[in-house]
Parts: C-alpha cells; sequence; structure tokens
C-alpha cells in the first residue's frame, strides 16, 4: 500500500480527496459496534487508519491508538489528531505488545490482495484485542456485493487548492482474489497551476464465507452484518469478530463462524 503516490507525495491532497466531513455517518455506525465487546470499552486499536477521520470523530468517545504503514498519512492524521497514539506498522505484521477493548479495521483491509494477507490481518486484530473484545472490519466489498462502476469527487480547501478526481474499478479476473481501480487526479495548487496524476491501484476480493472462516480460524467467534447506512450507496457487508472471554468459553481457537 506505501508504494502507492496517493498514500505517499500525495498524502497530503488527502483531506481534499475525501473530506472529513464525508465519514461522521460511518464513525457513528462503528462506534455502535465496538462498544459491543463485553465490559466497558475505552482503548481502541484502529489498523490502517489512514487520515485520521473516521478517528477525528471516534477519539471523543474512545483512548485511540492509530497504526498506519503511510507516514505521509500518518502525518495528516497527526495534524487532524494530534491527542492519539500514532504508530507507523503494516497491519499484517504489527505487534504492539498489548492489547484492546476493541479493534477497527475500515476500507485499509482492502489492501489484503491475498488470502494470506488477510489472515495475517486477522491475525493482528485478534494478537491486539483482549479476551470479550470485539474486532470490527469494514471491506468496502465482497465477492457477494461488488459491481463494477465508476465515481468522482474532490473539493477545496481555502488557501487556493483543490482536487478533482474519477476512479473506475472493476474485476479482470472473476477466479482471482483482487480488482482494479484505475485513479485520475487533477490536482490544482494555489498559483492556479493544475497537475494530472494517474494511478492503478489492486484491491482484495474475497467471500464472506472466506472472511468468516478466516476471522474463526484466527480464533474469533464470527460474525457477518449488513451496514446500516442512510446514504444513498449500497450497504456494505460488516464482518465482527469476538474474542472469546476465559468464563464464557470453553471452546478451542478454532471458532465458529455464523450469519446474520
Amino acid at each position: 500500500m506505501s508504494c502507492y503516490r496517493f498514500y505517499d507525495d500525495l498524502a497530503a491532497w488527502w483531506p481534499l480527496i475525501s473530506p472529513r466531513d464525508d465519514y461522521a455517518e460511518e464513525a457513528a455506525y462503528a462506534a455502535s459496534l465496538l462498544a459491543t465487546a463485553e465490559g466497558p470499552v475505552h482503548r481502541v486499536l484502529e489498523l490502517g487508519s489512514g487520515g485520521g477521520s473516521n478517528a477525528s470523530y471516534l477519539k471523543s468517545r474512545f483512548a485511540l491508538t492509530l497504526v498506519d504503514l503511510s507516514p505521509g498519512m500518518l502525518a495528516v492524521s497527526q495534524h487532524l489528531n494530534p491527542e492519539c497514539e500514532h504508530v507507523p506498522g503494516d497491519m499484517r505484521t504489527v505487534r504492539l505488545g498489548q492489547t484492546f477493548d476493541a479493534v477497527f479495521v475500515h476500507d485499509a483491509v482492502d489492501y489484503m490482495t491475498t488470502r494470506a494477507d488477510l489472515a495475517a490481518a486477522i491475525d493482528t486484530a485478534f494478537a491486539h484485542c483482549r479476551p470479550g473484545g470485539v474486532a470490527v472490519l469494514v471491506p468496502d466489498h465482497t465477492r457477494e456485493t461488488f459491481t463494477a462502476g465508476a465515481d468522482h469527487g474532490g473539493s477545496d480547501s481555502d488557501d487556493g487548492r483543490g482536487v478533482r478526481f474519477v476512479e473506475w474499478t472493476w474485476d479482470p479476473d472473476a477466479d482471482d482474489t483482487w480488482i482494479v481501480t484505475e485513479y485520475a487526479f487533477l490536482l490544482r495548487d494555489p498559483d492556479g497551476s493544475v497537475n494530472v496524476v494517474h494511478e492503478s491501484h489492486r484491491t482484495g476480493l474475497f467471500h464472506r464465507g472466506e472472511w468468516l472462516e478466516l476471522l474463526a480460524a484466527a480464533g474469533f467467534d464470527a460474525e457477518h452484518l449488513v451496514e446500516e447506512t442512510a446514504e444513498d450507496r449500497p450497504r456494505r457487508d460488516v464482518f465482527i469478530g469476538r474474542r472469546p472471554a476465559p468464563s464464557t468459553s470453553g471452546r478451542s481457537r478454532s471458532g465458529t463462524p455464523s450469519t446474520t
């Protein structure tokens, strides 16, 4: 993920590409799920926290530790969320040596393009989730919900900068575990000059059953939900992993996946 300019030298443009205000509903819904852990939920770990837009809402309710692979995105988040702890790290391998009441993984999990990558990210969530805690994972797509398509967006800042972009997503091969999104950005500097940037991103696409199997294999009690949203867009699949507490679990690390 860090090899993409989107999250490297273009990271400073992130607040105009994906404005904070767009995250209010998603963050509120995520907070309601994170709060379903057994016992009080005070400390939350976000893996793949990006520019910190979700965190900017969640921090009023939880003490957050934010982990991201990209130094540029961490810098954006640190400006927005100076009171939160920021840690550079890869969600597949980072180990902080502590556990949290809940773990949140938003759409950065989309960059897990192989089953092994996704399993590693889920293992990281389990390793940092206390017994009785909950992990909430929200990919943009599953194999069951994905449709090819295009979108556009962008915004302007008070200093004269502006961004407009188009994105175009499709699946080159329905038999593998990844899809492609082509991005084209028009970036306007305060002096009025405009640069054009094109970039291709590869992201993962897995069946709901694979998500549930990998969550269970990590040791979670796995659950599938359908996102609640009032926004005019398709509802996303949400995956919940509950780490069994010793007092309530007599099972092994294999867990039992379920759907609702």
